[in-house]
């Protein structure tokens, strides 16, 4: 077979071919689909690996990533990628991804954007990959069992590709099939053929059983340990080659990342990412809401998986059983799921229920409904302890750079009668120069998604966004600048603003990788009643207007050392605030990660002076690409705690294995109480089980 070559540079040189030639060769047997890529490099001495943990970011290290669209829709898809350290990179394009470039490889959340984006690093596959470095440059071979992927039932296919190679000393990107500049790889609808796959018919039947045992050490002097063990199951079956129905027993998240602690300076609720891998695959197919992209902009989810089995102090609630039914049938994307969590410590069990429908129309546009619902169950509940959202939402696409998204939604609540609904319409603008956005939401008083998410209550928000990129050819060795600028406001509604947020801005890139960002924000904020910024200091009554500048200093993350320093300073509550955010990454070979994070708030208002701290520190160590060491360390001030999570995975398919967990919480505050930490030791192993291998 002849390989599929030449790649199109996204960056640095948008439409210049990539500056090293690349191979890929296609094969399949009657149970697998192999991958063959060879990435030649005339410098093989400047390829740069910097990480070796499955799922690390790929866009600051030399990588390969390819994506199949089996449906061919130009909306779903599968992603698998590797570096030449041989990591196993895998995620999930749901509703058409992004499109934009965000960095599909890039650090941070592990579902990109938040789950608007459609692109979903949670989702891991039983699939395997081998690399090799040699004066050539580096090559790798992936193995992709058909079971692990979801196609159509007919027996020849064809099926979209597209794939992407980044080289990290020239910050190059580069797509076989060419891409405008602010595209990414989810860009589906621009990707080419894969023509004669002739996959077998879906037989896919997995179970994941598990044990786990655990020691804690109350934080009570004189307090005996508690010990505990547990069995629980998982299971997977392909009910059609494109439907699949999950189930779980007893379920289990030990192995996850604590999240990471948050400073409260405002009188909003903060959010916080679902991070529970059950909950993610498939997740941004029940993403319906408005995105609250800026500061001061409003943010409604009409589902948020975090209200299951999470209580509103972060404490966990034993999830006794559920299901998920996901997948297409059809021109039918279809999302039902139903979960029970136990009755603890006095509170009532509840019974939750999502059912989710999106019918695919051409030209990248859909329509679909989402009914969410939560209900009390058990002796302890009451009988109308009831709450249910509806919502009806809708995207168009018109022509290739133009966007129209709306939804409309109610919610039922017993005793919340009237001003129940809340409504959105965006207009997303997407060229190689030009992006921007223009959109009006708005949330009734009585609006209570109790399942969902919603980052404050009553509102209209009217916000927008533009953004010009220009690359110059020679100007100082500029890559890219970036002039932009977006707005927010937020009223009640008797038209009483309640937050105003002007940001304009330019991002200064250069080629050797450093940034630097430039801006100004234009601020009101109209606090209708006194609240306590933090204990014992109130921001009063009244109307509150500033202007602050905001300057980031950030270098090449593709180097060993690198450093990103933010400060915002200026006018806040009547006073005057600097905050300011430190992180310094560091890296020895592809083994051993850090990350050191410090955010400092330094306030003064009226009612009197303070400073907040948060500190972080993260480590990571790969033995192995599936064994490793995780370490989360973190201080903060606001919260008077220090806290640690120690995780080592031995991992084997899809994010199954075993896994030690250490995790303590010291509450500094609570001395007089607590003489010591509480700390707890658990062990976890699962393991998969391919019951028609």
């Amino acid at each position: 077979m002849a390989p599929a070559s030449g790649t199109t540079q996204t960056r640095p040189f948008a439409g210049e071919p990539g500056t090293e030639r690349t191979e890929v060769r296609f094969a399949f047997t009657e149970d697998t689909l192999f991958v063959a890529v060879v990435c030649h490099d005339r410098q093989p001495d400047g390829i740069v690996i910097s990480d070796s943990r499955r799922d690390a970011a790929l866009d600051e290290t030399d990588s390969f990533q390819v994506i199949f669209d089996t449906f061919q829709d130009g909306r779903n898809g599968f992603v698998f990628g590797t570096n030449p350290a041989g990591i196993e990179y895998d995620g999930q394009v749901v509703q058409g991804g992004s499109g934009v470039f965000s960095g599909m490889g890039g650090g941070g959340s592990r579902f990109r954007g938040s789950l608007s984006t459609g692109f979903n690093l949670n989702w891991d596959g039983a699939w395997n990959v081998a690399t090799e470095v040699g004066d050539y440059g580096w090559s790798a071979e992936f193995a992709i069992p058909f079971r692990t992927l979801r196609y159509p039932p007919t027996e020849v296919q064809t099926w979209g590709v597209n794939f992407q190679r980044n080289i990290a000393r020239h910050r190059e990107v580069a797509f076989w099939s060419e891409l405008d500049r602010n595209h990414d790889l989810d860009r589906l609808t621009d990707a080419g053929s894969l023509q004669g796959v002739a996959p077998p018919p879906q037989r896919n039947l997995k179970l994941i059983p598990y044990a786990i045992g655990s020691s804690r050490e109350p934080p009570a002097a004189g307090s005996d340990n508690e010990s505990d063990s547990d069995l629980g199951v998982d299971l997977k079956y392909s009910v059609t080659p494109s439907l699949t129905l999950d189930l779980t027993y007893n379920t289990d998240f030990a192995q996850v990342e604590v999240d990471e602690q948050q400073v409260n300076l405002d009188r909003f609720n903060l959010f916080f990412p679902e991070k529970r891998p059950f909950f993610l695959e498939n997740a941004g197919l029940f993403t319906v809401g408005a995105r609250g992209g800026s500061r001061a902009s409003a943010r409604v989810d009409l589902f948020f998986s975090r209200r299951i089995g999470i209580g509103p102090g972060g404490e966990l609630i034993p999830i006794d059983y559920g299901g998920r039914l996901s997948g297409k049938a059809g021109r039918f994307n279809v999302g039902l799921l139903h979960m029970q969590t136990a009755a603890v410590g006095g509170l009532h069990g509840n019974d939750y229920a999502v059912a989710r429908v999106n019918r695919e129309l051409g030209e990248r546009s859909s329509i679909g409904g989402i009914f969410v619902s939560r209900e009390g169950v058990g002796s302890l509940a009451a009988h109308d302890d009831t709450n249910r959202a509806y919502a009806i939402d809708g995207k168009w696409g018109i022509g290739e750079h133009h966007t129209i998204e709306t939804y409309v939604a109610q919610t039922d609540t017993p005793g919340l009668d009237g001003d129940d609904s809340s409504m959105l319409l965006s207009y997303n603008l997407g060229k190689p120069q030009w992006r921007g956005s223009l959109s009006f939401a708005e949330a009734h008083a009585n609006f209570n998604p109790e399942v969902g998410f919603l980052s404050r209550r009553e509102f209209r928000n009217i916000s927008a966004f533009g953004m010009r990129t220009i690359r110059p050819k020679d100007l100082a060795g500029f890559h890219e600048l970036r002039p932009h600028v977006s707005y927010s406001g937020i009223w009640d509604f008797d038209d009483y603003l309640e937050s105003e947020y002007l940001h304009v801005d330019n991002h200064w890139e250069w080629r050797n990788g450093i940034q630097v960002h430039t801006g100004v924000n234009f601020t009101v904020e109209g606090v209708k009643e006194t609240f306590e910024i933090v204990e014992g200091i109130p921001v009063q009554a009244g109307r509150y207007s500033h202007h602050e500048t905001q300057t980031v200093f950030s270098t090449n993350q593709a180097k060993p050392f690198s450093v990103y320093i933010r400060n915002i300073a200026g006018g806040f509550f009547g006073g005057d605030r600097s905050s300011t955010s430190f992180t310094l990454l560091a890296r020895r070979g592809e083994r051993l990660t850090s990350e050191l994070t410090w955010d400092h708030n330094d306030v003064d208002i009226d009612a009197g002076s303070f400073q907040v701290n948060l500190g972080r520190l993260r480590l990571s160590y790969s033995i192995t690409p599936r064994m490793l060491v995780q370490a989360l360390a973190q201080y903060n001030d606001q919260s008077d705690n220090v806290s640690a999570n120690l995780r080592f995975s031995w991992l084997q398919d899809a994010n199954t294995g075993l896994f030690v967990v250490y995790n303590e919480i010291d509450e500094l505050g609570a001395r007089i109480l607590y003489e010591r930490p509480d700390r707890t030791v658990i062990v976890k192993y699962s393991r998969l089980v391919d019951v028609f291998r």
